[in-house]
């Protein structure tokens, strides 16, 4: 992309040629931009303007800070300011009658134009004598400089409406601009262009060559503008607690990696929870007002499978942990263990790390390769691990005496069954161990008409499993409606298009043996029809029978999947498990219960929460500290105030934000997909995504309000926002057109 600032006064057409050098790009194809800064409308005042043009779509707003080419319109505003931010080697195109030697001892790190086109204004009748209008002139001028053909330029001037005199002008200042092609100095910046640091320093009357009123009117304010933070609905919803809307800023910006380590900070498993996360972040966007939620889940694996960062322990501690159960929770507390410096081992019951990741969700959501890639990364910290060793309430005591605290991390291990009268024969099997047999490769349901029972995501894996392994048919029946399938969304409609048929209102009562055909054996699975009453404990309606409305299912099998209760057998007698309470009886040791164990949320992304908060437990309990877990995450912002309250859609002006549908991804067709384990969603090809973010109560450095502050006294200094109270009146125009609601008026 390449950016150019123009500087002149009000009068002399800057704007306009701001408009004249897109218009002669967008002709070619290129995506553009023009706009003007005028502080104080009034002819002769100092005026800024400026013009981007892309081959790629621009979603950039912000005025032009560090630009790629410097034009100026009037030769009295040249000046240190002028070139704040110029890149070196870019092209400082003045309207002068000089040479372009004669700036060089002052703009060495710069390529120089000079042109006459003021002369050429007024040979040509545009404008007075005394305000010659010389956009038309210097867009000629622009056009040499930067290698555009003339016929593109007078193009673009015909495009507008400018003919006669105008492509005269144009024509004439291509012919005679003056180059100097070699800055004296390409190195590190200088003379007076002004340091990095300071570059976004000046206000906009400043910066435009002019100077702040004499008179202090900041003493005529009632109210004073500052400049807050509050709480996105994502960041607020996330049961990981990861910066939201940090990392989808970062990806905004085409900076994976920065985006990657924002996300690393609470969670180790971003491209994991970047395909199996129930995603409450986009259900509460409050972009769902305009056009639809912004694609986190799909922005999160954009991170962790694009982003490149390493991580290593952040100090070295003697202190040892020990973790039992090798899930996203267990896992979760190492990583955050191990960049604590303390020195973990994880003890694992199965032969492999990583739990239900790895035998409990089916590789066409969740690839192996996935898995492992993030549990290697935190195996890298240093983090021990002991497979294959089931712990009692024996073992506990002994990892209690050898370690300085223990977490226990074993989810939810007892299946629910229902009672229908052939549970433990072969007929019956429950869903998490089918999808483990699934994992290790000796699953059999070809040509076998198979029912689940059950609407969570196990059922749905199971059911969707099951088609893939060649199941002749597959049917869910689930109790209540659609409605209170705890499922997650998309799984439940890709199961349906896939094929499996979903019987809502449905409840098994009992199986029966029915005669066989042969080659395998049938069963009868008595059903009874059910209505919704009112909600239960679970905040759900509760199904009633409706007596009478027995019917019967054929099938060759039955998979469970009624959900998991936690095995506490391996505490002491009447401990009560809470999540950040010890677990007291076990010598001094803190004893922790972490995960589906302790809170019974059964998602990925509520253990990777818990993992985080057990952990930081964990270091405040033995070394003193005081890190707090904050809904802020990880913020990257100045701010006068923080605010605790979660932003919502009717605090933001929505109608500022251009209406753009959610990126989907491709994904395998249906033809494909009964006949693969392959991944079905293939991802997004880029992060162009993340720009729909609307960096809700969260400041994203749009400039609205410096561009509309009518004193100018409003200026941005890198991230931070800059009031000058001297002079500010306290009107509030910056906070009327902020469109984050970042801005609040404070009363003196």
């Amino acid at each position: 992309m390449i950016e150019i600032r123009i500087h002149g006064r009000g009068g002399q057409g800057g704007v306009t040629l701001a408009k004249l050098i897109a218009t002669s790009r967008f002709l070619q194809g290129l995506s553009v931009q023009a706009f003007g800064l005028y502080a104080a409308e009034r002819s002769g005042a100092p005026i800024q303007a400026f013009c981007r043009y892309s081959e790629e779509p621009i979603s950039n707003r912000n005025l032009i800070y560090e630009p790629d080419h410097v034009i100026v319109l009037d030769p009295t505003l040249v000046g240190a300011a002028i070139v704040a931010g110029l890149k070196a080697g870019g092209w400082l195109l003045i309207n002068s009658p000089q040479p372009p030697e004669e700036f060089a001892s002052q703009f060495a790190r710069n390529r120089l134009a000079t042109v006459d086109a003021t002369a050429i204004a007024r040979d040509n009748n545009l404008g007075t004598r005394s305000v010659p209008i010389v956009n038309t002139a210097l867009a000629g001028a622009v056009g040499r400089m930067l290698a555009f053909p003339l016929h593109e330029v007078c193009a673009a001037l015909e495009h507008l409406g400018f003919k006669g005199p105008n492509l005269t002008a144009a024509t004439r200042a291509y012919e005679e601009l003056r180059l100097l092609e070699s800055p004296h100095d390409v190195g590190p910046p200088g003379g007076l262009a002004a340091p990095a640091d300071e570059r976004r320093g000046p206000s906009i009357l400043e910066g435009a060559g002019a100077s702040l009123p004499a008179l202090k009117t900041g003493q005529w304010a009632t109210e004073q503008p500052q400049r807050r933070q509050m709480i996105p609905p994502c960041n607020h919803i996330c049961p990981a607690g990861n910066n939201v809307q940090g990392f989808l800023n970062a990806l905004a910006h085409d900076e994976p990696d920065e985006a990657l380590e924002i996300l690393l900070r609470t969670t180790p498993f971003p491209s994991i929870c970047g395909r199996a996360c129930p995603a409450p972040c986009m259900e509460a966007c409050n972009r769902i007002e305009v056009d639809g939620a912004v694609n986190v889940r799909q922005m999160e694996r954009y991170a962790g499978d694009h982003g490149q960062v390493t991580t290593e322990p952040l100090a070295e501690r003697d202190e040892r942990i020990a973790i039992v159960g090798s899930g996203p929770a267990g896992l979760t507390a190492a990583y955050h263990l191990a960049r604590f410096g303390y020195r973990v081992k994880v003890v694992e019951s199965g032969p492999e790390v990583g739990g239900l990741l790895r035998s409990g969700i089916p590789e066409f959501r969740l690839p192996e390769d996935v898995v492992a890639r993030e549990i290697d990364r935190i195996l890298g910290l240093g983090v021990a691990v002991e497979t294959d060793h089931q712990i009692d309430r024996q073992a506990l005591l002994e990892l209690a005496r050898d370690h300085d605290a223990v977490l226990v991390a074993t989810g939810l291990q007892e299946q629910r069954d229902l009672q229908l009268g052939m549970d433990g024969t072969e007929a019956v099997v429950q869903g998490i161990d089918f999808l483990d047999h699934v994992h290790r490769g000796d699953a059999r349901v070809d040509g076998e008409a198979v029912v689940v029972i059950g609407g969570g995501n196990t059922a749905m894996d199971s059911a969707r499993s099951a088609l893939r392994l060649g199941a002749r048919s597959v049917r869910v029946v689930y109790r209540r409606s659609r409605q209170e399938m705890p499922a997650i969304r998309e799984e439940i409609h890709e199961a349906a298009e896939e094929g499996v048929c979903i019987e809502m209102l449905t409840q098994p009562v009992a199986l029966h043996e029915a005669p066989g055909d042969g080659v395998r054996r049938r069963y009868r699975l008595t059903c009874r029809r059910m209505e919704l009453g009112e909600p239960d404990e679970s905040g759900r309606r509760a199904p009633i029978e409706i007596p009478g409305s027995d019917f019967e299912l054929a099938c060759n099998r039955v998979i469970l999947a009624l959900g998991q209760s936690p095995d506490v057998s391996v505490f002491p007698d009447g401990t009560e498990v809470r999540e950040n309470s010890q677990l007291l009886g076990l010598l001094e040791t803190p004893l922790f219960a972490i995960g589906d164990l302790a809170t019974r949320d059964g998602t990925v992304a509520g253990a990777i929460g818990s993992g985080r908060r057990a952990a930081v437990h964990i270091h405040n309990v033995l070394s003193g500290a005081q890190v707090r877990i904050s809904e802020h995450a990880d913020a990257l912002r100045d701010v006068d105030v923080w605010s605790d309250e979660v932003i919502r859609a009717d605090a933001l002006k929505l109608h500022l934000f251009e209406r753009q549908p959610t990126a989907e991804g491709d994904s395998l067709s249906m033809a494909a997909r009964r006949s693969t384990f392959d991944e079905v969603h293939m991802g997004l090809e880029d992060a162009s995504e993340a720009a729909r973010c609307l960096s809700c109560g969260v400041c994203n450095e749009c400039d609205l309000c410096c561009t509309y502050c009518p004193e100018g006294v409003l200026k941005r200094v890198g991230h931070h926002l800059e009031f000058d109270y001297a002079y500010c009146k306290g009107c509030g125009v910056c906070v009327t057109e902020c469109p984050r609601s970042v801005i609040f008026m404070s009363h003196l």
